[in-house]
């Protein structure tokens, strides 16, 4: 129920969404992705969907089924359009084509406005129906700043296709033939990774987790992924543990969509060595109070990615009042006014240095933690993401590219 954010979100966004969906209640808004679980687009949509539903919106999430090289080539995409340099075959793409032309048959695609999340299912836009007016509308989740141009070139093709593009970051948009808008991800504040627990579900957590609370925490929680670093966070917590005693806990969970997720697991694993003050936990995707509860056990929070789409990481650790840590990257800076709701970093001496200023300084820490939160509420509530979904929508409408009665 959206009266239940009453008094954490900000009130202008919860009357603008009951407005919008005065206009829009009945119609049809479909999602679409490559995973329900794993990653931070499942996690938005989980909680999404059924609130758009209770607001009188006929809500939808379909998910595309891929085989093993379908999730193979979409990752070397996914590398690719962060910079990183693939070997990616013609035939890749005719097997990606071929893998969406299947899914067309499974997936139903007529509703009112259609959202079609990243890469994986962007070929989608070739069978969309036309037996009615719809709005179709790519969401780009990742950071193409500076991608391979040739894979670019290709995904191009079919999100020029699409009503409009949308993106996280200003910086990530690209020369499109259709309308661009950004819309930064949220959190939800109700939702069990983000809700207030007690210091008993917290014991309880660190208990099972066999979790040392005797030392001060560093955290990093996210997929083992190399644009994550966590080679990266070990060498900045061998650093700092030459003069601080520390404990580095780092967490992610599986996702369907993500083959190279084991085996930078095992790199991690192998790279921390017998050290007994790294923990290195894989969590399954719904362990969303075990997340939280490692949150808020935590003395300070990194995400000290190198590529990164957003990492929603950050407010959720700031809506936590922690003190926060990030690789100047995505959206990243975004989230962290730097000096005043974290710190944002280009190295791993410079990560080091923070967490170091951090573990020192307990009251700047603490003071940090508490603009932090306040600057999610004012941001990356999931209902200010709802609020600007149902605006774009209504603005296709209202440009009276697809007419109906208001």
């Amino acid at each position: 129920m959206i009266t239940q954010y009453s008094g954490i979100a900000p009130k202008g966004d919860l009357l603008l969404i009951q407005r919008l969906c005065s206009k829009l209640e009945g119609k049809s808004f479909l999602h679409v992705n490559s995973t329900r679980e794993g990653g931070g687009v499942a996690e938005i949509l989980n909680r999404m969907v059924p609130l758009l539903r209770n607001l009188g919106i006929d809500a939808r999430w379909e998910v595309i089924e891929g085989d093993a090289t379908f999730f193979d080539f979409t990752k070397k995409t996914h590398n690719a359009l962060q910079g990183t340099r693939e070997k990616i075959t013609e035939s890749m793409w005719d097997h990606y084509y071929e893998v969406n032309k299947r899914n067309r048959k499974s997936l139903d695609l007529n509703a009112d406005a259609v959202l079609i999340h990243d890469p994986q299912p962007a070929p989608l836009i070739d069978f969309r129906p036309r037996s009615r007016m719809s709005v179709w509308m790519w969401r780009c989740h990742i950071d193409i700043s500076n991608p391979m141009p040739g894979v670019w070139a290709k995904l191009k093709a079919y999100v020029s296709r699409y009503d409009s593009a949308i993106f996280s970051v200003s910086r990530f948009a690209k020369s499109l033939p259709v309308d661009e808008y950004i819309v930064t991800p949220s959190i939800d504040p109700l939702s069990s990774k983000n809700r207030d627990l007690t210091q008993q579900e917290i014991s309880s957590v660190a208990e099972k987790l066999q979790i040392n609370r005797d030392k001060p925490i560093i955290l990093q929680v996210s997929r083992f992924d190399r644009f994550k670093d966590p080679i990266g966070v070990i060498n900045a917590y061998k650093i700092v543990k030459k003069y601080n005693e520390c404990t580095l806990v780092l967490v992610g969970s599986p996702a369907t969509d993500d083959p190279e997720g084991e085996a930078v697991l095992n790199e991690v694993r192998e790279f921390a060595g017998s050290d007994p003050d790294i923990r290195i936990l894989l969590l399954p995707p719904d362990n969303h109070i075990e997340i939280n509860a490692l949150q808020r056990m935590a003395t300070i929070i990194l995400q000290k990615s190198l590529k990164e789409g957003f990492g929603l990481t950050v407010s959720e650790a700031m809506w936590k009042e922690k003190p926060v840590i990030g690789g100047a990257v995505g959206g990243i800076p975004l989230q962290i006014v730097h000096g005043i709701t974290g710190f944002v970093v280009y190295s791993v001496e410079g990560a080091a240095f923070r967490i170091r200023q951090y573990l020192n300084n307990p009251l700047m820490a603490q003071r940090m933690g508490q603009s932090g939160k306040e600057y999610v509420r004012n941001n990356y509530l999931l209902t200010r993401q709802i609020r600007d979904y149902l605006s774009l929508w209504y603005c296709h409408i209202q440009k009276g590219k697809h007419v109906i009665e208001l």
